[in-house]
C-alpha cells in the first residue's frame, strides 16, 4: 500500500462515505450538510438539513441519494439539488437510526439502534435493521443487533454484513432474494466498529473508533492489514476511485463525550490497497 495522503481537511464530524460517478459523497453531521469532493480534494456543498441531523447514506440505481436523518427518522432523496421526502420511519423504528446502504435493486437497509441518545448505560441487544422496498414498503429483517452501525452488501446481493458498535464484531447474514436476511455468524474485528465496506476477495474494512485504526478482516474474521490515524477516531470507509483501489478513511479529532458537545474536527485520508472494492458501498 502506498501511505495515507490528506484529501479533506477542516470538516466537524463527516459520515457515509459513497463513491458515485467520479466523486466521494458524504455528509458532515454536526454541519447538517450534504457534500461531495472529486479526488482533488475539490469539495462542493449539495444540502442543508435544517431540522435533523444526517448520517447514512446511499444511491438508488437511477442516480438519486437518498440521505438519512437520525433522530425524525426520515430518508430523503437528493435530485436535481432538491431534498424530498423518500420514507419515514418514525412509527417503524424503535430508537435512532444511524447508517444505513442502498444495493443494486434499490433496496435500503436502515440500522435502528433501538435506544434514544444519549446511549443508555445499561443498553443490549435491541438493534434491528428496516428494510425499505422502492415501493416504499417497511418491514424489520434482522434483530438482537448490538448497536448496528455500518451495513455493507456484497455485488451478488447474497451477503450483508453490519458492524455491530457494542459487540466489537461484524455480523454476517445470508441475504435471500426478496432481501430477507438469515445469520450466520459473527466476527471479530476490534473495539467499537463504525463503518465498513467490502471488497473483492470478500473482506471487510472496518473503522475501528476505540483503535484509532482502519483494519481489513478476512472471511475468518483475522485481521490482514492494519491503518493507523494515531490520536483520530476511525469514523467511516469506503473503496473507490477509477479502479476502485482507493481506499477513503474519515477521521475525527474527537471523542464521545467531545461529540455529545459538538467537539470535533474531521478529515479525509486516501490510500491505494491492492484488492478492489466491491458491492455496496
Amino acid at each position: 500500500m502506498t501511505a495515507l495522503t490528506t484529501l479533506l481537511d477542516g470538516g466537524r464530524y463527516y459520515e457515509a462515505p459513497r463513491w458515485h460517478d467520479g466523486r466521494l459523497w458524504f455528509v458532515d453531521c454536526l454541519a447538517r450538510t450534504l457534500l461531495s469532493t472529486d479526488t482533488a480534494g475539490q469539495c462542493r456543498t449539495h444540502a442543508t438539513f435544517e431540522d435533523d441531523t444526517p448520517c447514512g447514506t446511499g444511491f438508488l440505481p437511477d442516480g438519486r441519494l437518498i440521505v438519512l436523518t437520525m433522530f425524525r427518522k426520515r430518508l430523503f432523496a437528493f435530485a436535481e439539488d432538491k431534498l424530498s421526502l423518500y420514507a419515514d420511519l418514525s412509527r417503524v423504528a424503535t430508537g435512532v437510526i444511524d447508517d444505513m446502504i442502498v444495493d443494486g435493486l434499490g433496496r435500503a437497509y436502515v440500522g435502528d439502534l433501538g435506544f434514544n441518545f444519549p446511549p443508555p448505560p445499561d443498553r443490549g441487544d435491541d438493534g434491528r435493521i428496516i428494510q425499505v422496498a422502492p415501493d416504499g414498503a417497511t418491514r424489520v429483517v434482522a434483530e438482537g443487533l448490538r448497536f448496528p452501525n455500518g451495513i455493507a452488501i456484497s455485488p451478488d446481493h447474497r451477503r450483508l454484513v453490519v458492524a455491530e458498535m457494542d459487540g466489537e464484531c461484524v455480523a454476517d447474514y445470508e441475504m435471500a432474494p426478496d432481501g430477507s436476511l438469515t445469520f450466520r455468524r459473527r466476527l471479530p474485528c476490534g473495539r467499537e466498529p463504525d463503518g465498513i465496506c467490502l471488497d473483492r476477495e470478500g473482506a471487510v474494512w472496518v473503522a475501528v473508533y476505540a483503535e484509532d485504526a482502519f483494519i481489513r478482516i478476512d472471511a475468518s474474521g483475522k485481521e490482514v492489514q492494519r491503518i493507523q490515524v494515531p490520536g483520530r477516531r476511525a469514523i467511516a470507509c469506503a473503496l473507490g476511485g477509477a479502479d476502485r483501489r482507493t481506499l477513503f478513511c474519515i477521521s475525527a479529532a474527537t471523542s464521545h463525550e467531545d461529540l455529545r458537545r459538538g467537539k470535533s474536527s474531521a478529515r479525509i485520508d486516501a490510500i491505494t490497497v491492492e484488492t478492489p472494492g466491491a458491492g455496496y458501498p
